[in-house]
């Protein structure tokens, strides 16, 4: 019976199963797209777009899906086509990525207006705003549609958002008349992509559909949190090597001056800082420092050697007044150095204290 049936087939639809067969088995990328509703001057527009990097055919869907089972065999997976094969089906060959022959026919699709009975692709919204009517029977027909308007600086505005069509619903020849008045276009004209096939894979409408702005979004962020990651972790990269090795630096910085480790890059402030202690207790314990000026240092240091001033004839004998200010100042500097003999010490058993901890 099945030899019969085969044998009343025509030979020219044997003959499109074959050339489909052969370019399903050839091509590593075939696509379903859907024609319903593309008129025929922008479908040749389109073929001559894409010729040389994309071949489309179109045909009867029973043959399609004869097509589809001879090469089954040779093709993993390319069975699961079939039930992508709604309206007007045709099939695109080519060797191009998935994702950029979707980006391809999405930028070939023009806008157009609406008709009556057409699927909404999309919620469709009209904006507010003024328009170009003047008031009348307009407003009435604007609220049929369910839209809200009124008159203002003698037009007929628009007074909010509103959508008129949710996705997936049937498109009412009223709100198709007033779409068109308004010069909304909704709709596009193009090859609308319902799957593709790529090594036992199929990629479907919303997979395909990218928008390259958020992911490009995605990949910077990605990016950022790998970076933050990598340094928190003390990961070292190319990338962040320059960054951790400052980290560490400071670091370790921050650890000498902490404990009090003497190194050439810590000294200065390590010294600047037990200077500041000592003034900080000579203020506590009310004691006086006083800073010793080059030129009295180095008449102290000349009074101190009194052998050295008998030698020579230009010195002259210390007046009583600069000897009592000599005395002072020995003792002021007695009392310095007890001073810093106490820092030192409060400060050693500081040290054994946090040792000892």
């Amino acid at each position: 019976m099945p030899e019969a049936i085969h044998a009343h087939v025509a030979p020219y639809k044997k003959e499109i199963v074959s050339n489909l067969a052969n370019l399903i088995t050839d091509n590593p990328i075939i696509a379903v797209v859907n024609m319903e509703n593309l008129p025929a001057p922008q479908l040749q527009t389109m073929r001559a777009q894409l010729r040389g990097s994309f071949y489309i055919t179109m045909t009867k869907r029973r043959l399609i899906k004869l097509a589809i089972e001879q090469t089954k065999s040779e093709k993993k997976g390319i069975e699961k086509l079939e039930a992508h094969l709604a309206g007007m089906p045709a099939l695109i060959f080519t060797k191009e990525n998935p994702f950029r022959l979707s980006k391809t026919l999405q930028k070939s699709k023009s806008p157009a207006p609406a008709k009556a009975g057409q699927t909404a692709p999309r919620d469709i919204m009209v904006s507010k705003g003024a328009t170009s009517f003047a008031p009348g029977p307009i407003i009435g027909e604007l609220a049929m549609a369910g839209i809200k308007s009124g008159v203002e600086g003698g037009k007929v505005a628009i007074k909010e958002d509103t959508v008129v069509v949710k996705a997936g619903e049937k498109i009412k020849p009223k709100v198709a008349e007033i779409l068109t008045r308004l010069g909304v276009q909704p709709m596009e004209v193009g090859l609308d992509l319902v799957a593709v096939y790529e090594n036992g894979l199929i990629y479907t409408r919303d997979i395909l559909s990218i928008d390259e702005n958020e992911y490009k979004s995605r990949l910077m962020n990605a990016s950022r949190w790998a970076f933050n990651l990598a340094n928190y972790a003390a990961y070292p990269a190319k990338e962040t090597i320059r960054l951790l090795v400052g980290k560490a630096y400071n670091d370790a910085k921050a650890l000498g001056i902490a404990q009090s480790i003497f190194d050439a890059e810590v000294i200065d402030i390590l010294l600047g800082k037990a200077e500041q202690q000592m003034l900080s207790l000579a203020v506590t314990a009310n004691i006086e420092v006083v800073k010793t000026k080059p030129e009295q240092k180095e008449k102290i240091e000349t009074h101190s050697k009194p052998e050295e001033a008998k030698e020579s004839s230009d010195l002259k004998a210390p007046t009583r007044e600069e000897l009592e200010a000599n005395i002072k100042m020995r003792e002021k500097q007695q009392e310095v150095k007890e001073v810093e003999k106490i820092y030192h010490e409060l400060h050693k058993k500081a040290i054994e204290e946090q040792d000892k901890k």
